[in-house]
């Protein structure tokens, strides 16, 4: 009977084993697959003005610059500054080209916006029909703007002006036409457009090496859209390349992506444009000195905090 017992308990013993070698062998968890990085956004909608700042920019797209670095950009041609400015801190725009004092004053109101290159503009004046020099004018601006910068820093010491605000481009030109103003002071190419009209353009020579323009982009653009600024500042750059080779391009492509008169392809008084490049601190405060004693406010930003220097070789 003992022998039995123990010859059970050893085939039981051996059914164990058997069962539990068969079990199958747990799989050795596979490791988590890492995510693919995200594809960056490769759109841009900017804003620009009818001003020969912006020949770089319409003459990369004619010539197909930022599709080839595969940027997809929208640029939208605004005649009011304010709809820009508008546009721009409604987060329609990514980023626009504007003046450094329309600039310094909404950095200073919270508008988080970095300059990311100066652009290079023509700012000449036109005189009414008739004009007789006078030590009195009256001049037609914009009030917070590279107009009334520009007209202080050429004029102020010839002139007593009384300024006249006034947003609209157009607009201004045509108060000159009707001799309601003895001058104003617009961008060039539409001063061009008025010299065709039979009006005098005036142009001052500029004393400093930078222009008070810029193309600024928001915060959030600068973070989420390098890549893409990235190919617009080298789009921007051959292009410039293209200019200083032959201004030519420059006249052709404004007068046609800006619906110009062809007449005023000669007349047009050309900046001489630069690869892109951020304003130096000296000539930043220079503006920022000007506002706060035309505005009567105090600008507290410091010069880093409105500048992004990352997209310039």
């Amino acid at each position: 009977m003992k022998r039995i017992t123990t010859l059970l308990i050893a085939l039981l013993l051996t059914g164990m084993m058997i069962f539990t070698g068969c079990q199958a062998t747990p799989a050795t968890p596979a490791a988590p697959e890492t995510p693919a990085a995200p594809v960056e956004d490769m759109k841009l909608k900017i804003g620009i003005m009818p001003a020969v700042d912006s020949a770089p920019i319409l003459l990369a797209e004619k010539k197909g610059y930022f599709k080839d670095l595969g940027l997809d950009i929208d640029i939208q041609v605004y005649n009011n500054a304010a709809n820009r400015e508008s546009a721009l801190q409604s987060g329609e725009l990514d980023g626009t080209m504007t003046d450094l004092i329309a600039f310094v004053n909404s950095v200073q109101n919270g508008l988080d916006v970095k300059i990311t290159t100066s652009t290079d503009g023509s700012f000449p004046f036109l005189l009414k029909k008739g004009f007789v020099e006078q030590k009195k004018i009256k001049i037609g601006m914009m009030e917070v703007s590279v107009s009334n910068f520009l007209s202080d820093q050429f004029l102020k010491d010839k002139y007593e002006m009384e300024k006249v605000f006034i947003n609209e481009i157009p607009a201004r030109l045509e108060m000159v036409k009707a001799g309601q103003l003895d001058m104003a002071n617009l961008p060039e190419p539409i001063a061009s457009m008025g010299e065709l009209g039979g009006l005098e353009k005036v142009v001052y020579a500029n004393v400093d090496n930078f222009m008070p323009e810029a193309m600024i982009f928001t915060g959030k653009t600068l973070k989420e859209k390098g890549k893409a600024l990235e190919a617009f500042h080298e789009a921007y750059n051959k292009a410039v390349a293209d200019i200083k080779a032959n201004d030519e391009e420059a006249r052709d492509v404004l007068i046609e992506k800006l619906q110009l008169k062809p007449e005023i392809k000669k007349l047009m008084a050309l900046p001489e444009y630069n690869m892109a490049r951020v304003p130096d601190e000296a000539y930043l405060n220079k503006v920022i000195a000007w506002i706060e004693e035309v505005q009567k406010i105090d600008i507290t930003v410091a010069y880093d905090q409105m500048i992004e220097r990352k997209f310039i070789k």
